[in-house]
């Protein structure tokens, strides 16, 4: 038997070992290539419009920090109300989160149809976006009060004769919370400026209601003058004197306008004798050398009950004319009023030695008298000298003489007068009422009580005292037999007492030389020294804590005119 030939089975072996070696190579190459592929971003892939494709991750990181980093950290313009500001992304917490934003962009992947969208699709997202709620959380609460608005009510008032309107403002306070969450969706590539929520608070009263009582009673009133008459006596009150009668009140969105008819009723008595009160106040005068009530009287005059309404109804009539009626009027301090006063005994006498032979000195005395004598201040009231003298000039008789200016003596319109000073600083010292101010002399003169005197300049130096009592106190003053007097007329409120120190820190006169024009030689010769005066006050039912005061007098130096040699 012959032996089988084997040639074909060799030969399908060989094929199959062939085959399979292919199928391994073009394995092994479709892996390459998907792992080459699976290194690098797909084809055609941007971020925010920025090429990355067939870029690797690194790569393409460090293009987005190259060409979209800095659009990130720009300044985010936002909007609250109206109000613009901007937010710093840095501070704010806000930036790019480029690991996420490449995250799954490359990975080796052997899915042919994804494979073939690496080669060959498009593929555009945007970046994804990280956010520090904690820092912007705070960054908005900085914000806040710089967008914030506060809710403003609206104001009518005349400005003179010209009605104003002042509109209303609604209040705005941004949301925190919403405008966290806004900032979170949109912060990034949004409209400019970014609008973020906030809380509205309306005014009470609206715009549409201040317009309409603006239009509808204001400008009315003011429109032209309003004629008022009785039958026999008319006035004509003025947009002016209207207006400035008038108040408005608003509230709960509704505004009303009322009118003061005693202010009315003054501006119609201005205008027309007919309608002048002719009631007579009490007075109380010096007869006798003591005080006296001269007893008031009822008189006639506008009728001010309803007058406002009458006025009102004649600002929205074509005729703008009110008809009144003349009424029995009290005058303002009846007679009983003015016993009330209690200005009846006298509670304190003060006087003082002046030295005669200046006579023009004693013409400024007797003129500053004149003008205090008689005056009357009432409980509560201040006292100022200064302003019951004042003012200090020739045409108002008052003479030049002498005084002391920076310690040398010289002379002025006035002088003589801090002995008036003098004079009414100790009345309202002993009847316990209120020092609000006062300068002693900077020498003192033996005419006075050492520590307990004041001086006067005008518009520099004044004194004033205020009546801390219930009771009017009433001025008398007088020049006679060598003295000047004061006494004061009221019910005594307050026992005094007042204790002085001895004189002490004494200091010894010099020799000083004064260049200045109108220089008066002294011979001085006087010490300086300090001393310390203390008053204590009580009443029926109080105690005042004492007070001390203390001053400093300069010694009487001898002056000689001219520079020193």
């Amino acid at each position: 038997m012959g032996r089988r030939k084997r040639g074909p089975e060799r030969k399908s072996r060989r094929g199959w070992i062939i085959t399979g070696a292919t199928v391994v190579v073009a394995a092994g190459l479709y892996a390459g290539a998907a792992a080459y592929l699976g290194s690098q971003i797909p084809a055609n892939t941007t971020v925010h419009g920025i090429n990355v494709g067939a870029l690797s991750s690194d790569e393409a990181r460090t293009q987005l920090e190259r060409d979209l980093s800095p659009e990130a950290a720009k300044d985010i313009a936002v909007s609250v109300g109206g109000k613009d500001e901007v937010l710093k992304p840095a501070d704010a917490g806000l930036g790019l989160d480029l690991e996420q934003t490449l995250e799954g962009l490359t990975g080796f992947d052997l899915n042919p149809v994804n494979l073939y969208q690496k080669l060959t699709g498009q593929l555009h997202i945007e970046p994804s976006l990280s956010v520090d709620e904690t820092k912007l959380r705070a960054t908005l609460e900085g914000l806040a009060p710089k967008v914030a608005t506060k809710t403003t009510e609206g104001t009518l008032a005349f400005d003179g004769a010209k009605p104003v309107l002042t509109k209303p403002v609604t209040g705005v306070a941004l949301d925190i919370d919403g405008a966290v969450d806004t900032v979170t969706d949109s912060w990034f590539d949004s409209a400019e400026p970014l609008e973020l929520p906030a809380t509205l608070t309306e005014p009470k009263t609206s715009s549409a209601t201040l317009e309409k009582a603006l239009e509808e009673t204001a400008k009315p009133l003011v429109a032209d003058p309003i004629k008022l008459t009785d039958g026999k006596s008319s006035a004509s009150l003025s947009p002016k004197q209207l207006a400035s009668a008038a108040t408005f009140k608003i509230a709960d969105d509704a505004v009303s306008m009322s009118l003061d008819s005693k202010k009315l009723a003054e501006a119609a008595s201005a205008g027309a004798d007919g309608f002048k009160s002719t009631a007579k106040e009490a007075k109380i005068v010096l007869s006798g050398g003591k005080p006296k009530i001269i007893p008031s009287q009822n008189g006639e005059s506008i009728d001010e009950k309803g007058l406002d309404a009458l006025v009102l109804a004649a600002s929205q009539d074509k005729d703008r004319t009110a008809t009144v009626k003349l009424a029995t009027t009290a005058p303002e301090l009846t007679t009983e009023e003015a016993k009330k006063l209690g200005v009846k005994e006298s509670i304190v006498h003060f006087s003082s030695p002046y030295p005669a032979s200046d006579t023009v000195r004693t013409k400024n005395l007797l003129a500053g008298s004149k003008r205090l004598n008689g005056v009357i201040v009432m409980p509560g009231e201040t006292f100022s000298l200064e302003k019951a003298l004042g003012p200090i000039t020739v045409a108002n008789g008052y003479y030049d003489s002498g005084v002391v200016v920076n310690g040398f003596s010289s002379s002025a319109v006035g002088g003589g007068l801090s002995q008036i000073s003098t004079q009414m600083y100790n009345a309202g010292f002993l009847a316990g009422y209120d020092d609000i101010t006062h300068k002693p002399h900077s020498r003192w003169f033996e005419r006075y009580p050492a520590g307990r005197e004041a001086t006067l300049w005008e518009g520099q130096i004044d004194m004033a005292w205020k009546n801390n009592t219930p009771y009017a106190v009433m001025i008398e003053a007088w020049v006679g037999g060598g003295e000047v007097h004061t006494r004061l007329w009221s019910t005594e409120y307050w026992k005094v007492g007042s204790k002085s120190s001895g004189k002490y820190n004494l200091t010894d006169p010099k020799t000083t030389y004064n260049p200045a024009d109108g220089c008066v030689a002294e011979r001085g010769g006087k010490k300086g020294f300090s001393i310390d005066v203390t008053r204590t006050r009580t009443a029926a039912d109080k105690t005042l804590p004492a007070e001390t005061k203390s001053w400093t007098y300069q010694p009487w130096n001898k002056v000689i005119c001219g520079k020193k040699p």
